[in-house]
């Protein structure tokens, strides 16, 4: 079925009648234009702006759709879940109601641990089965790429399984997957505490044959108390340099080891949870080009009650994604719709920073900028149709999806 939609992906295709939020960074605000079409041959758009303004040849023997005066936006992206796990963690849940921790859930050999007890377990096939239905629920709510992350695997094995069922996921839905190698995401039992030699093993062999197959398009790690120092995740980034590979980072999501200013100073996509940055932090992201990504399901989920410094995000003029960290532990999460909306409610985003930051700011997270994002001649026609009165709908809504169609590579 994937095959088939990939196929089909020739022929032009116009939307007219509809009013766009374009998201262009050349533009103020959403880039709306009113009585707008797109056009798009081969799957990428060859025209977006002013319906009167189109030229006459560009829809020209087009398979045309009249949009009815909805709104259309670029596809939705989730830049960073770890959609790839094996069951799930209600029994943890059930211990932070009691009153713990996820320190203390952590420490109790609960936390990523179990989940890595799990995929270990579980074959690359049956990883497949039980991820579709969460790939399902996004893309049902108009995502049309997703970010997919390993890190429950631990060893060369059970990592290179996650990526290659994350690879797959991409095969069998109509839909764009980028990959990252969370090899430094915590430390597995054979272990036996050891970090340094853990480490010393992601670093020196199971990232270089990640690399090798072409399993990952970026390199991300967990710097943080319960996880890894900042020294140590240097030498998983010096590893992944080595191979070419940009790199992401959990960073300063429960306490300050300067996590922001460690990605800044290896030019990292992503900077992702923040909650503890500092305006050092902010000031090195900005300089750096690296995004903030705003995660808060988690936040909600663990009930934290430090938020990401948002202000000093925009005084530095630091571009800021949102995504719906979905995992088995801290953030159960499949709408991004409904994260667009925590991240106003509980963070104070506007309603433009909320809807850039599922689109455009998603994607330079991930390095796609230059194909999607945003509805622009020249990038993939990656787009989604709602039936909404007003933008701000998709962030003021809640357990309400408004989507009327979406679009991958034109089709």
């Amino acid at each position: 079925m994937a095959a088939a939609n990939k196929s089909r992906a020739g022929g032009l295709h116009l939307w007219r009648n509809a009013r766009l939020a374009t998201m262009a960074e050349s533009a103020t605000g959403l880039g709306i234009v009113e009585k707008g079409a797109v056009a798009a041959r081969d799957g990428i758009i060859v025209y977006a702006g002013a319906e009167a303004e189109m030229p006459a040849a560009v829809g020209q023997g087009a398979e045309i759709v009249d949009c009815g005066g909805r709104w259309i936006t670029p596809g939705l992206i989730d830049c960073h879940t770890h959609l790839i796990h094996a069951g799930n963690r209600a029994s943890e849940f059930e211990m932070r109601l009691a009153g713990a921790t996820y320190e203390e859930v952590a420490r109790a050999g609960g936390g990523i641990v179990s989940s890595v007890k799990a995929l270990r377990a579980a074959g690359e096939d049956e990883l497949v089965a039980q991820s579709l239905p969460r790939l399902d629920a996004l893309i049902a709510e108009g995502v049309t790429s997703v970010e997919i992350k390993s890190g429950y695997g631990l060893d060369l094995e059970n990592e290179k399984k996650s990526l290659r069922a994350a690879r797959r996921l991409g095969e069998e839905r109509p839909v764009t997957v980028r990959t990252s190698f969370l090899g430094a995401h915590a430390l597995p039992p054979e272990a036996k505490g050891d970090k340094d030699a853990f480490v010393d093993l992601v670093a020196n062999e199971i990232l270089p044959a990640v690399a090798a197959e072409g399993l990952a398009d970026a390199v991300d790690g967990f710097c943080e108390s319960i996880a890894f120092s900042p020294e140590q995740i240097s030498r998983v980034f010096d590893a992944a340099k080595a191979a070419g590979l940009p790199v992401k980072l959990h960073a300063d999501q429960l306490s300050n080891l300067h996590g922001a200013e460690l990605a800044a100073r290896y030019g990292a996509l992503s900077a992702d949870h923040l909650e503890y940055t500092d305006e050092a932090g902010a000031a090195a992201m900005a300089r750096a080009g690296t995004v903030a990504t705003i995660l808060p399901g988690a936040y909600y989920f663990i009930r934290e009650t430090k938020k990401p410094p948002i202000a000093l995000f925009r005084q530095h003029g630091v571009g800021m994604a949102v995504a719906t960290d979905n995992n088995p532990g801290t953030s159960p999460l499949t709408s991004l719709l409904l994260t667009m909306n925590m991240a106003a409610t509980l963070f104070g985003l506007t309603v433009d920073e909320c809807l850039a930051g599922v689109t455009r700011e998603a994607a330079r997270a991930l390095g796609l900028l230059g194909q999607a994002g945003t509805i622009e001649a020249g990038k993939s026609a990656d787009l989604a149709i709602w039936d909404i009165e007003r933008p701000a709908e998709l962030v003021y809504r809640m357990g309400f999806n408004p989507l009327h169609a979406r679009i991958w590579r034109g089709q």
